[in-house]
């Protein structure tokens, strides 16, 4: 059953992202970083982690799920260390993504030219 909810939840997310994309002219940078602010914002009223309960590692794939890291990481760290905790628990619970996307991206751009 997890699988089905795992799809589910990811299907809606992509639905939820395309019905947006058709009837708005906003740009793909404006769906991803509604999604990312929206799976802080669940995130931080304790939302998502009932989700991921629900979705399993569905819930883990989206773009929401960034936005949730960013927030668990910050809540964490910020009840240890203060207000230096909320950089601290943001970068550490990314810093995996944020790394590899920005290695990727580099060797790729050697590999293909941009077109004009």
């Amino acid at each position: 059953m997890i699988y089905v909810n795992a799809f589910l939840f990811c299907g809606f997310v992509c639905l939820l992202g395309q019905i947006i994309l058709d009837n708005t002219k906003l740009t793909p940078g404006h769906v991803t970083t509604i999604f990312v602010c929206l799976g802080a914002a669940l995130d931080a009223f304790g939302i998502y982690d009932k989700i991921i309960l629900w979705a399993g590692g569905g819930a883990l794939v989206p773009i929401t799920s960034f936005g949730h890291s960013l927030i668990h990481g910050a809540l964490q760290k910020a009840a240890d260390f203060g207000v230096m905790g909320l950089l601290m628990g943001m970068f550490d619970l990314t810093s995996a993504g944020i790394i590899s996307a920005i290695v990727f991206s580099f060797f790729l751009s050697l590999l293909f030219q941009p077109k004009d």
